[in-house]
């Protein structure tokens, strides 16, 4: 009998993570899973026993560690400094908005089992613009940003950024400047 390769949590997540972006909620299997981490479906079993059991562990910890990234923002000086953290990271971490697709398949779910983590899940944006309001603070503070545009509104703008189609697919850099700049000086020119 032949042993079973043994796997990390964190090269569990990992493959749950690529499997999730490459097939979405629906596609995601055990079978995909197993044979990604050459494995059986029965050693993943031992652990968890549905999809939606990994699948929201593995959301809960992937978007702790987002928020954490977050939270470096107060490490920068200056609210243009904080904002460009914002946006490098954001871009950096784009695979977490197709994440949260995938958690609104979880939050649909009458699975009770998951309870804990789908109230976790629920309460994950909150903490995010909760972790991100020092910095609207400081731009109003520094007189960068309009005081009278409520911080939500802002917040929402500049973390859904990562949903603007590239559909020309104009490089990176030149495409998160772009944003960068319509953000921060408007699309208007002066005249």
């Amino acid at each position: 009998m032949a042993r079973e390769r043994k796997f990390s949590t964190n090269d569990l997540f990992a493959a749950v993570k690529h499997i999730l972006i490459q097939h979405g909620y629906e596609g995601f299997t055990f079978s995909l899973l197993s044979e990604r981490l050459e494995v059986s479906r029965g050693a993943i079993y031992k652990y968890y026993q549905n999809k939606e059991n990994l699948i929201t562990d593995f959301m809960v910890r992937e978007m702790q560690l987002f928020i954490a990234d977050l939270q470096k923002i107060e490490e920068q000086t200056g609210f243009e400094s904080q904002f460009d953290f914002l946006l490098d990271i954001i871009f950096k971490k784009k695979e977490v908005h197709q994440l949260i697709g995938v958690a609104q398949h979880i939050l649909a779910s009458p699975n009770e089992e998951i309870y804990e983590n789908k109230e976790k899940l629920k309460k994950i944006p909150l903490e995010m613009y909760q972790s991100l309001q020092g910095f609207i603070r400081l731009g109003k503070i520094e007189g960068k940003v309009k005081p009278h545009l409520p911080d939500s509104l802002l917040l929402g703008m500049i973390l859904q950024t990562i949903a603007i189609p590239n559909h020309f697919r104009i490089p990176e850099a030149e495409w998160v400047g772009s944003i960068k700049e319509i953000i921060s000086q408007g699309m208007f020119t002066k005249s």
